[in-house]
């Protein structure tokens, strides 16, 4: 696979500081030539599934050969291993801490433990992986140096915990695994797994207070302010609100990821 020349950037880091921009400095120092595509920074500090949820979301839209950095690291300067995960198609780069995981159990590919100093820059910060190691791999990567070269083969990288909707009788349950920036109730029900579940019944959905009657094809299917639940753009159902926000309706104190969120077969409506 020849490289695209292009590297994403998924982080924690926010844009208040400098950490992106001195990512981006080293990236091309080392490859002036190299593409950068920020994916976004306003990731929750340390929230290692959410940016995977993002990277699964949005790395196949990006042309062959793209080099895919993620750094969101609570355990920087551990014995953590920085990773690199390639494809038939992509480079991956990022901590051993889970955040590929679902790229490297939905997608062939070969796992490499990053220990080829030659590559990183030096001396190298106990907390600043994204400029010291991260940020150089994707550089070399994407100015086509052989990965192969950067670490050794591993079958063993740290997984993560993807929650499954569970099927119970008349009952889906699932639950909210993101929230966009509009509010959005993102969950982990993709569409075969609900098609599947309903055939052709209709359904109630359920999120805390909010019940909604049946899958709609888009947002403004429901009355302005009003609840309605579809397929997002990512393949998965999702609740929101028409010109309005779910997260508002819900009478919930403390983190709303992980609620539950629970389909029910309903005959349908004449």
């Amino acid at each position: 696979m020849a490289p695209s020349g292009i590297i994403t950037l998924i982080t924690d880091f926010g844009l208040a500081d400098p950490y992106v921009s001195i990512m981006k400095g080293v990236i091309l120092g080392l490859n002036p030539g190299a593409k950068i595509i920020d994916i976004t920074h306003e990731l929750a500090p340390g929230d290692i599934f959410c940016a995977a949820m993002v990277l699964r979301d949005s790395f196949a839209y990006f042309p062959e050969g793209t080099v895919h950095v993620v750094v969101v690291d609570p355990g920087v300067g551990t014995d953590r291993r920085p990773l690199a995960f390639l494809t038939d198609q992509y480079f991956f780069v990022g901590p051993d801490n889970g955040v590929l995981w679902p790229i490297i159990s939905e997608n062939r590919g070969t796992a490499i433990h990053l220990d080829n100093a030659s590559f990183f820059r030096h001396p190298i910060s106990n907390t600043f992986h994204g400029r010291d190691i991260f940020a150089p791999v994707a550089a070399h990567l994407s100015a086509g140096v052989d990965v192969f070269n950067m670490g050794k083969v591993i079958e063993d990288p740290i997984t993560l915990t993807l929650p499954r909707p569970i099927q119970e009788g008349k009952l889906l349950k699932g639950q909210v695994i993101r929230i966009d920036r509009f509010g959005n109730l993102i969950t982990n029900i993709d569409e075969k797994t609900l098609k599947d579940f309903l055939g052709s019944s209709n359904c109630t959905v359920t999120v805390g207070p909010i019940r909604v009657y049946g899958i709609s094809s888009t947002y403004g299917d429901a009355p302005v302010h009003k609840e309605v639940a579809l397929m997002g753009s990512s393949g998965f159902l999702e609740i929101s609100v028409n010109q309005g926000r779910a997260t508002d309706r819900l009478d919930i104190q403390g983190d709303i990821i992980g609620i539950p969120v629970v389909i029910e077969k309903r005959r349908p409506r004449h």
